[in-house]
């Protein structure tokens, strides 16, 4: 796909389709002939610019497009990153079903919708090129294809001042739709064997050090917390070490992430209803992994190191029982309280490892850990956990800037009491049926010493039922924007 910004006379310019944003209540463009354009939907009661508004004129006098498509943005006042981006993606998407090829977008002026251009850009090409993925790896028949071609018309001095920006916005997306493709791919397609041998091979590819521990060296290395996930299924479990280190690095930032690629609960069986999405349990993975791939890609001058155990969670004669202690790769022994509580378990162990190979200054680990945390903040929110004040805010501002939202959650001290075990160090699970969200996190923060870390639960936005404007039904990559504006400010 062709993803640009574009100075063009909409006289001369041959195009499939013109997408114009309309505001309700206010002209948003500086382009006089795309003010007069929008003058021709006065006339026509159905479109007033409203949010799900669009109106399609073909063949119009003066205009090089076959069809100029109006899409309504809302109030001037409601307009912001989430709604551009927003616009963008619907913009694509009905392109998409038209079989239309190549589409440009007017880009709205700067000064009237009082944002700064880099903040009405940035999100107008990720909804344009997030919404111009479509899952269809499955269909025998591809009713619709993605466009070739997609630009944004702006000024030409605002062409040459951004001139990168299209090429930096494609690489953070096609990591984003990296990752979405291995969250939605079957789980009999990403066992731990095959997700381990699509991320190596996509590392080599862009140069990262890479490094795979298979059963016998995770064994030989006391990995106790990940074989235990691991011995109930026939696949056997990897962790695979992705480093990006360029030249002049000052600090180590460690990414971790939960890599289940098909929870069933282990003995303690998740009930139909809730095996049915347990392919999405890797999301922390493919967020790492490819987040990555991006990093290598936009090459910021920090050492980022990818931690990714992968296991499969399953029930048999050699699975781990509610009852069970194990010792973990820190040495901390864990009473196994319910074997569904098995996420926390790999990450520990990935943790443990992080800190004593790479002791990173910041370490961030990513987990659809608890439904306790889809419960708290529903299905479009993830939860921070963090001790550091500093580290919090920058990732809620980081999802603010991305709409990968996130909330603060607390860490009370007390809490830890839930977690005690009479025959182990610690136990895997909260005495409590309430909080599980908090104890989770409080398990994890067992394992990070004296380390800026940061615990993101993922379980409510990592996965959607059913399509937004910009993302299909499926994995929706959460996580890989959020975190390569994070890298930025760290």
């Amino acid at each position: 796909m062709v993803l640009q910004l574009i100075a063009a006379d909409l006289k001369k310019e041959k195009m499939e389709a013109l997408i114009i944003p309309v505001c309700e209540d206010k002209d948003i463009h500086d382009n006089q002939a795309i003010s007069a354009l929008i003058k021709l939907t006065r006339k026509i009661k159905e479109f007033r610019g409203r949010p799900d508004d669009e109106l399609i004129l073909h063949n119009l006098p003066d205009v090089g497009s076959k069809r100029v498509i109006f899409m309504g943005l809302g109030k001037l006042a409601k307009v912001d990153r989430e709604a551009l981006r927003v616009l963008a993606g619907r913009a694509v998407k009905k392109c998409i079903q038209k079989d239309i090829s190549e589409v440009m977008i007017a880009v709205p002026s700067s000064k009237k919708i009082k944002l700064e251009m880099l903040s009405i850009l940035e999100p107008m090409l990720e909804g344009a090129c997030l919404g111009n993925h479509r899952f269809d790896k499955y269909k025998k028949e591809k009713k619709h294809t993605p466009l070739k071609t997609i630009r944004l018309l702006v000024k030409p001095d605002i062409m040459e001042t951004f001139k990168k920006l299209p090429s930096r916005m494609m690489s953070i997306c096609d990591g984003t739709i990296l990752a979405r493709d291995w969250v939605s791919m079957p789980p009999n397609d990403k066992t731990p064997e095959q997700l381990a041998q699509s991320i190596v091979s996509l590392f080599r590819k862009r140069n990262i050090d890479v490094r795979v521990l298979e059963e016998k060296e995770l064994k030989q290395k006391k990995f106790g917390s990940i074989l235990t996930v691991a011995a109930g299924s026939q696949s056997k479990p990897r962790m695979v070490i992705g480093v990006y280190n360029p030249d002049g690095a000052k600090q180590t930032v460690a990414l971790v992430g939960k890599g289940v690629t098909f929870d069933s609960g282990g003995i303690n069986l998740k009930s139909t209803a809730s095996l049915e999405d347990m392919k999405m349990d890797m999301s922390g993975a493919a967020a790492v992994a490819a987040t990555l791939i991006a990093v290598a890609k936009l090459k910021p001058k920090i050492k980022v190191v990818g931690i990714i155990p992968i296991v499969e969670n399953m029930p048999s004669g050699n699975a781990a029982r509610p009852g069970d202690i194990i010792k973990s790769y820190d040495g901390k022994t864990v009473e196994i309280g319910n074997t569904d509580a098995e996420g926390r378990l790999i990450l520990i162990d990935g943790m443990s490892y992080a800190i004593r190979k790479y002791n990173p200054q910041t370490l961030i680990d990513l987990a659809t850990l608890t439904g306790s945390c889809v419960v708290a903040l529903g299905e479009k929110i993830a939860g921070i956990f963090s001790f550091d004040d500093e580290l919090a805010e920058a990732i809620v501002q980081s999802g603010v800037k991305t709409h990968e939202r996130c909330w603060r959650m607390p860490l009370p001290e007390d809490y830890k009491e839930t977690l005690k075990s009479d025959f182990a160090d610690i136990k895997n699970i909260s005495s409590s049926r309430w909080g599980g969200a908090i104890t989770a996190a409080l398990f994890l923060s067992e394992f990070v010493g004296d380390t800026r870390w940061a615990h993101i639960d993922m379980a409510g936005p990592a996965y959607l039922k059913k399509e937004n404007a910009y993302c299909g039904p499926g994995g929706t990559g959460f996580g890989v924007r959020l975190l390569c504006d994070l890298l930025e400010k760290l």
